[in-house]
């Protein structure tokens, strides 16, 4: 579904809702969906490389751990507000949990955070886990333009902004 809202201001609100079943196809669905979004609302290519990456990291890590095997939904949401691209990634699973039958090395957050200019982790009060990623997309004040951004910090699951070193990175 894709809608927009203009406001008094004339700030242009763009966004797309879905919902995946919490299957290996839907990290290719929803990679694809949002590349797809991310271009048509003015994202570089090469952010627009960075939300595939992003989102089939986000999604992997819901088919993968939210449910444990069982069906569920995987929603998937972007918007555009004041010329950023956000993104929420969220399930009903069983939240942040450690697997023993799942260690993993824990790089798709990490991927997250470097490829991202924000990210957030939360808990959702009605159970499982929401991803929020931020793109701040081109425009006349952007950080392509300006040489300045915020990668390399990330947010801890409050919001709150850390920097994180490469080697930090890729373990998170």
């Amino acid at each position: 579904m894709r809608e927009g809202y203009t406001n008094s201001m004339q700030s242009v609100v763009e966004n797309l809702n879905e919902t995946f079943e919490a299957t290996a196809d839907a990290v290719a669905q929803a990679r694809s969906w949002l590349a797809d979004f991310a271009a048509a609302v003015g994202a570089t290519d090469s952010q627009t490389d960075a939300v595939r990456l992003a989102a089939s990291e986000a999604v992997t890590n819901s088919v993968l751990h939210a449910y444990r095997g069982e069906p569920g939904p995987i929603y998937v949401s972007a918007a555009v507000v004041s010329g950023e691209l956000w993104i929420q990634i969220a399930d009903d699973g069983c939240g942040l949990k450690p697997r023993a039958d799942r260690p993993g090395l824990g790089l798709g957050l990490g991927l997250i955070a470097q490829v991202s200019d924000d990210f957030t982790i939360a808990c959702r009060a009605s159970g499982g886990t929401e991803v929020r990623i931020r793109f701040h997309l081109p425009g006349p004040e952007s950080p392509e333009q300006t040489g300045s951004h915020d990668r390399g910090r990330r947010s801890d699951i409050a919001g709150r902004r850390h920097p994180v070193s490469p080697a930090a990175a890729s373990i998170a």
